[in-house]
């Protein structure tokens, strides 16, 4: 399946677990990794509270307190869209997806129990279940300890190059392009 003007389909591949598991940590180590091998990596996270990267009195919160649904903040170094749902349910992965940038990896954190290939971010010691007991789409775990109660790949939680290099495989990731290039 090809993604936008004819470009190879977007890869995707969650990391889910519980709270305290390590998912930030691993995603703030696995993007180097991969970026270092040439690919580009974008993120998604899902908050499971209320958040706001906007401060009361700038214009861009000013204009969302009058009711915008979309701001759009810009400078010569970035820029973001705010989107406010004004009452609509919560948007799925599969719905924010498509107003992601193409790159060659999407990286999504958070949303547990999505269709998406996942893999498990698990601690015995944060105490709860293992996802990957209820959910076939976890595709391997990385653990800091043996997960034998599961049939999926284990990956050690700190061997990030271990980890890149599944991403890479299970996801199909073509060859990277060279650092700088188009």
């Amino acid at each position: 399946m090809n993604g936008r003007a004819g470009r190879p389909e977007m890869k995707i591949i969650g990391l889910a677990g519980w709270s305290g598991s390590g998912k930030t940590t691993l995603v703030r180590k696995l993007i180097p990794a991969l970026v270092a091998r040439g690919y580009r990596v974008s993120t998604m996270k899902h908050a499971h509270h209320a958040f706001d990267i906007d401060k009361p009195g700038k214009d861009s919160y000013e204009h969302r307190e009058a009711g915008a649904t979309e701001v759009m903040i810009t400078s010569a170094n970035r820029w973001a869209l705010m989107h406010e749902h004004r009452g609509a349910p919560e948007p799925t992965a599969e719905d924010l997806i498509p107003q992601m940038t193409q790159v060659d990896l999407l990286i999504i954190e958070g949303f547990k129990k999505e269709r998406h290939d996942k893999i498990e971010v698990f601690r015995r010691a944060v105490g709860k279940p293992l996802l990957a007991s209820e959910d076939p789409r976890i595709v391997a775990i990385a653990s800091d300890g043996p997960a034998p109660e599961v049939d999926r790949p284990c990956l050690d939680l700190n061997d990030v190059e271990a980890i890149a290099d599944f991403v890479v495989s299970h996801c199909g990731l073509g060859p990277a392009r060279r650092q700088g290039a188009a």
